[in-house]
C-alpha cells in the first residue's frame, strides 16, 4: 500500500502537469491489485510477474490493468524498490508456416519496427482467414482474389493503399523465393486510382539549412533532444528510426564515429560523426538527456523514461522546421545530405552506400533532382 500511494502522489503531480494518466480510473485499477494481492498471499517478489498480471486481468475483467500495473512497475524499479520491471510481450497466434517464413525474411531483410511487423502480421492473418472461409489455397491465388478480399475492407484510401504495399511485398515472396505462385500478383494489385505518384526527393537549399540552424533554441532538454536530432539527420542522412534506435554503446567519441549496428538491410556501418553533431550529442547527453538504465541515446522526457519512437523524431524536428518557417519535414534532411554528397562529387555508389539503400535505383532519384551533376555527366557542361 506504501508503494501505491507513493506512487500515485507522484502520478498526481504529474496529472498537475498535464503530463500523468487519469488518476482516478488509476486509483481504482491499484486498489483492486491491493485487495486482490492480500487476498491472494502473494508475497512481494512475486507480485510484479506476468502470471499474476495475467491472473488479475482475468479476476477483474478490466482492460486497463495491464497499463497501470506496468506504470507501477516501472516507477518502482527506477526508484530501487524491484529489481526489474514488468515485461509483457505481445504474443500473435501462429500463421501458418509460409506467411510465418514470410515474417521472418521480412525482419530480417527489412530491419523494421515492431509495430510495422504486427501491422503486416495483421493483414496476413486476414488474409489467411479469407482463404480459408472461401476453401482457397495459396497456388490457386488470383488477382480476382485479392480484389474481393481488398474490397471486404470499409477503409479510407491511403489506409487500403498501406494494406496494398503489406500485400505485395508478400505476393513477391510467394513468386520470386517460394515459388508457391507461378506469376507474381504484385504489378496486378494497383488498388484504387493514385495521382502524381512519382514524387522527386525534396531537401533544402543552403540559406534555408543556415535559417534551420539559427532557429534552433535550447532553453529546456526537450530542445536540447531536437538539436542532435537535427545534426544526425542533417550530417549523416539518418532515419528517423535510425536515429531512434541509436545506443550509447554506439557512440565513440574518441573516435569520432557513430556505429550504426540495426541499419536497414542489416547493413551495419561505422560513419564519421562531424565535430558539431559530436557536441550536440554530448550537450544532450550532458544537459538534457534523463538519468536512466535505459542505453538507448534518445528518451522521452516523462517518466518512466523510454526510448523514443521514430514517430516522436519526425514530430519533433518537424516541429522545429515549420517554427523556422520552412515547409519541410524530417526526411527533408536526408535527401538534402544525398544532395550534398552528389555535390562533393561521390559517385553514385558511395552515395548509395552511404545512405543505407538496399538497390542503386532508390539512388538514382537523386539524380533527377542535382540538376548540376546532370548537366556535367550527360553533356559535360558546368553551370
Amino acid at each position: 500500500m506504501d508503494a501505491i500511494l507513493d506512487y500515485m502522489g507522484w502520478v498526481k503531480s504529474m496529472e498537475n502537469h498535464g503530463r500523468g494518466p487519469g488518476t482516478i480510473r488509476y486509483t481504482r485499477i491499484l486498489s483492486d491489485f491491493f485487495i486482490y494481492v492480500i487476498h491472494k498471499g502473494i508475497a512481494w517478489e512475486k507480485i510484479f510477474t506476468v502470471d499474476t498480471l495475467e491472473a488479475f486481468q482475468n479476476y477483474s475483467g478490466d482492460k486497463g490493468a495491464c497499463r497501470a500495473l506496468r506504470a507501477l512497475s516501472d516507477y518502482l524499479f527506477s526508484n530501487g524498490k524491484i529489481d526489474q520491471p514488468l515485461q509483457v510481450s505481445r504474443s500473435e497466434p501462429p500463421l501458418p508456416d509460409i506467411y510465418e517464413h514470410y515474417l521472418l525474411y521480412h525482419a530480417q531483410s527489412l530491419q523494421p519496427s515492431a509495430r510495422h511487423l504486427r501491422a503486416v502480421r495483421r493483414i496476413l492473418g486476414l488474409l489467411h482467414g479469407y482463404m480459408q472461409r472461401h476453401n482457397m489455397r495459396l497456388p490457386a491465388l488470383k488477382i480476382e482474389h485479392l480484389d474481393a478480399f481488398l474490397a471486404t475492407f470499409k477503409v479510407s484510401h491511403n489506409t487500403r493503399r498501406i494494406y496494398c504495399y503489406h500485400l505485395k511485398g508478400f505476393l513477391r515472396h510467394l513468386y520470386h523465393e517460394q515459388k508457391v505462385i507461378k506469376r507474381d500478383l504484385a504489378p496486378l494489385l494497383v488498388g484504387p486510382p493514385q495521382f502524381a505518384q512519382t514524387k522527386l526527393p525534396k531537401f533544402l537549399r543552403p540559406k534555408q539549412v543556415k535559417k534551420l540552424f539559427d532557429s534552433l533554441t535550447f532553453s529546456n532538454p526537450t530542445q536540447i533532444r531536437t538539436y542532435a536530432m537535427v545534426h544526425l539527420a542533417y550530417s549523416l542522412g539518418l532515419r528517423p528510426v535510425e536515429i531512434s534506435r541509436i545506443t550509447l554503446d554506439d557512440i565513440s567519441f574518441q573516435k569520432g564515429e557513430l556505429t550504426l549496428s540495426e541499419r536497414k538491410m542489416c547493413n551495419p556501418m561505422a560513419l564519421p560523426l562531424p565535430e558539431k553533431t559530436i557536441k550536440a550529442i554530448a550537450l544532450y547527453v550532458s544537459k538534457g538527456r534523463p538519468k536512466s538504465p535505459s542505453r538507448n541515446l534518445f528518451l522521452t522526457h516523462h517518466f518512466p523514461y523510454h526510448p523514443v519512437s521514430a514517430t516522436t523524431v519526425i514530430g519533433h524536428i518537424s516541429k522545429v522546421m515549420k517554427q523556422a518557417g520552412l515547409p519541410s519535414s524530417a526526411y527533408w534532411l536526408r535527401h538534402t545530405y544525398a544532395q550534398n554528397l552528389l555535390h562533393l562529387g561521390r559517385s553514385i555508389y558511395e552515395v548509395k552506400e552511404m545512405m543505407g539503400h538496399q538497390n542503386i535505383q532508390s539512388t538514382h532519384r537523386y539524380l533527377h533532382i542535382n540538376i548540376e551533376l546532370m548537366r556535367k555527366v550527360l553533356f559535360d557542361e558546368e553551370l
